[in-house]
This record gives structure tokens, C-alpha cells and sequence, in this order.
């Protein structure tokens, strides 16, 4: 893969982690909000678990941007 690539790939997927753990709340609001007709809010377990997933994928985006630049080398 081209190294350039993988760090533009890198930063858009550090950038989506970074989101998801600052709102964790926006992709229930999304995706099951509609199912209860806002009567209900997110569990603490679903919360935890949105800003564990992305911690993850920031991790996972700072691979990347790492093998980018070191590709680039």
C-alpha cells in the first residue's frame, strides 16, 4: 500500500475514534433511539463499551499512520 495512503486512512480513522469517545452517545442515538421513540437513554455498559471501541480504533489509526510514515522511509 502506498504510504501516503495510509496515513490519510490513519488520521480519518484516529479522527472517527477520537469522536466516538468524546460522543459515545451518537451512534444510539442513530441506530436504536428510533426503536423507543426517545423514551430512553443508553445504558452505562453501552456507554463504557462505545468509548472502549473507540479507544481501540485510535489505537488502531495510530498503526496505521505509524506503518504509513515508516513506509514512506
Amino acid at each position: 500500500m502506498n504510504g501516503y495512503f495510509l496515513i490519510i486512512l490513519g488520521g480519518l480513522i484516529i479522527a472517527l475514534g477520537i469522536f466516538t469517545i468524546r460522543k459515545p452517545t451518537f451512534g444510539w442515538k442513530m441506530n436504536e433511539a428510533w426503536k423507543v421513540k426517545n423514551d430512553s437513554e443508553p445504558s452505562d455498559a453501552y456507554i463504557d463499551m462505545a468509548k472502549f471501541g473507540g479507544l481501540v480504533t485510535v489505537i488502531l489509526g495510530s498503526f496505521l499512520l505509524l506503518g504509513g510514515i515508516l513506509n514512506l522511509l
